[in-house]
């Protein structure tokens, strides 16, 4: 076939071979890279929104053996002669930050195409640089900030949430834009990204001068976050789980009683009758209206979590079922969910999303509840097998990862239309743009250890290096925890000035009594789930005071975290954040991985080890730094030994700041 180039809407399109090319600028700085060996390109699920303010100044020439688009510090280049190769360039210095990569004539090109059930298996490869520091690709658990080296399933899991876009050290942001199941290789001989199924590739590149212009630039063309509501600032009481209205308010009155500010009291899974339903069960709770306006007296509202999973005995199976709105198998039982005769509803379908919402409204809505807890979400397949999953927007090797982002969706457009100003949903999953639907992802289910403690650091700030600011984990952990037992205590106060910092205050988990006690409500005792408490008054007095110190200054800073909540609104940019974000410049800040900043004006140092009571801290260069509890200050580019009772993690404010974290 004769190689050609034309140029289509102020981008270019590059022909040989079978292959065909569309470049096009996308957005400040940016470019959409499409490539396809079929007859034409396709509108396929995706996450870039389709029409984001791009400059129109875009510049496109062709010489010298080569196709080159510029749009801003973005220039874009293909080489005709050497068999159509990408570079990515800053413009502003003509510095490489990007290149496809192809060994020699014998071994394997840029991007290759193998055919795959109708469609392709893709690899896409790019050179690698041992100097190179990446971070984003969702929330994992494997504990690195910087995920060089790493390798990594693009699939969502129970704790795991597959987001495939990263910022570089060197100055460019990458989406692979396509919710199939692949994997990513981010190795020193190359990164690959792997398409299992598809029809094309499909990425985005920005360059611009520091990790938060490109974190702008990412939610321009993704879409910006929705606005972080009031009550989303303080702290959530949850456990699970309260098993009866009665047992909920007891503890809501409790906290109420000692003066403890609660924002959200959260009602865990099965206060339905039946999986499906959407409604709480009355033999339980007999008055959730009643219930809702108690806990409205105390300036505290209620959640409930909502899972998407339909028991075949529920009201809504039979109607869904008949209707196509439940997730297909390719083979087997349309059940996926182990053993239960239980399917998923298709939150890929429009009518799907339409019906569960007004199910909602029936069962939580029209009784006062716009708080919603979306659980298993990913989907939870049991067993996993998301290649073996027939969703409305395709199969589930191609669209998989796009399930939790439309199940976002449903919720936050069904509540803007009954007039809630500021939509935002616990999740346990989210995809490309799910920020635009009011996503709030908290960890999963996590174990109660000091290890997992650490490792949510790396995963919180990771998540949002991926345009996911608002973010939590279970404080204490999910798994465990013996409420008794001074160690656990030790990690509970830890993960509680962790929680401090984070954009949601949650506490959380399922925990054990080595002394137990009789469950709360005759003939409600659960062996699996028993009713162990989880408030701060649980844990002896001692862990009670310093506990309900961490809630009260979460109250103080309020004001603080609803500033940086509208400033990621309008930017992008996370409340919780690496120091490189702040301080680009400071080489050392790209090094640190467990501290980070909480706004522009706070530095957060967890400690994740038990028995620890002092600990390295790095002040990054650029500004003087205030010691927050002692008034000391001191330089920044330092590193010092910083006390850690267990009454405080340490902190530090910029100087320059009227910041106070103490009271009075």
């Amino acid at each position: 076939m004769q190689e050609f180039t034309t140029l289509a809407d102020n981008g270019f399109v590059w022909d040989k071979d079978g292959e065909r090319v569309w470049v096009m600028p996308w957005g400040k700085n940016g470019v959409r890279v499409r490539v396809t060996r079929e007859s034409g390109f396709r509108d396929v699920p995706q996450g870039l929104l389709p029409d984001p303010p791009t400059p129109d100044d875009t510049q496109v020439t062709v010489e010298d053996g080569a196709v080159t688009l510029v749009n801003g510090e973005m220039t874009c280049s293909i080489s005709i002669p050497r068999l159509g190769l990408m570079t990515f360039t800053r413009t502003s210095d003509s510095k490489v930050l990007l290149q496809e990569r192809r060994k020699t004539t014998a071994e394997h090109w840029g991007r290759t195409f193998v055919p795959e059930r109708g469609a392709w298996k893709i690899d896409q490869r790019f050179f690698a640089d041992d100097e190179e520091k990446l971070y984003g690709l969702g929330q994992r658990q494997h504990g690195y900030l910087d995920q060089k080296g790493c390798t990594m399933d693009l699939m969502h899991r129970n704790s795991e949430v597959s987001i495939p876009f990263m910022v570089s050290n060197k100055g460019y942001g990458f989406l692979w834009n396509n919710p199939g199941l692949g994997r990513v290789a981010l190795g020193r001989n190359d990164t690959r990204w792997t398409m299992d199924q598809g029809y094309q590739i499909d990425y985005y590149v920005v360059i611009d001068d520091s990790p938060a212009a490109i974190l702008e630039r990412y939610a321009e063309v993704t879409g910006k976050p929705s606005q972080f509501p009031e009550w989303g600032a303080g702290f959530w009481q949850c456990k699970l789980r309260y098993k009866t209205q009665k047992e909920l308010l007891e503890v809501a009155r409790e906290y109420h009683r000692r003066k403890l500010p609660v924002s959200v009291m959260v009602i865990d899974f099965h206060h339905w009758a039946t999986m499906g339903d959407w409604s709480f069960d009355p033999e339980c709770w007999p008055d959730p209206k009643a219930m809702v306006e108690e806990l409205e007296s105390m300036g505290m509202k209620c959640m409930v979590s909502v899972w998407p999973t339909v028991n075949a005995a529920s009201e809504n199976y039979d109607p869904m079922k008949t209707h196509g709105l439940l997730l297909q198998n390719e083979r087997g039982a349309s059940h996926q969910n182990g053993g239960s005769a239980e399917a998923f509803y298709d939150a890929t379908h429009p009518e799907g999303r339409k019906y569960i919402w007004e199910q909602i409204v029936k069962g939580y809505v029209d009784n006062g509840i716009r708080l919603f807890w979306l659980d298993t979400m990913e989907p939870e397949l049991n067993p996993l097998q998301p290649d073996n999953t027939r969703f409305y927007l395709g199969t589930g090797r191609e669209v998989t990862g796009m399930y939790p982002h439309c199940h976002y969706q449903a919720f936050y457009e069904g509540l803007k239309s009954v007039g809630e100003e500021a939509p935002m949903m616990l999740g346990r999953s989210a995809w490309v743009g799910s920020q635009r639907f009011g996503a709030c992802v908290w960890s999963a289910d996590i174990p109660s250890t000091w290890d997992s403690l650490r490792r949510q650091v790396a995963g919180g700030l990771n998540i949002a290096m991926s345009g996911i600011p608002y973010w939590n984990s279970d404080i204490g952990g999910f798994h465990g925890g013996d409420i008794s037992d001074p160690g656990y205590r030790e990690l509970l106060v830890r993960w509680f000035q962790y929680g401090v910092f984070c954009p949601v205050m949650r506490v959380h988990g399922v925990r054990r009594d080595s002394a137990p006690k009789e469950d709360a409500e005759e003939g409600k005792a659960d062996p699996n789930h028993p009713n162990v408490a989880n408030e701060v008054w649980s844990y002896g007095e001692e862990a009670c005071e310093i506990l309900s110190d961490q809630i009260r200054l979460r109250e103080r800073l309020k004001p603080y975290i609803m500033a940086q909540m509208k400033v990621a609104e309008t930017t992008g940019l996370p409340p919780m954040r690496p120091l490189f974000v702040d301080f680009p410049d400071d080489p050392q800040a790209w090094a640190i991985e467990d501290q980070f900043m909480f706004g522009p004006d706070i530095l957060v140092a967890p400690v994740v080890s038990e028995g620890q009571r002092t600990r390295s801290v790095y002040l990054p260069a650029g500004t003087v730094w205030r010691d927050a509890w002692s008034g000391a200050e001191h330089a920044g580019g330092t590193t010092l030994e910083a006390a850690a009772p267990l009454e405080h993690i340490p902190l530090y404010l910029r100087a320059s700041s009227n910041l106070m974290l103490t009271a009075g």
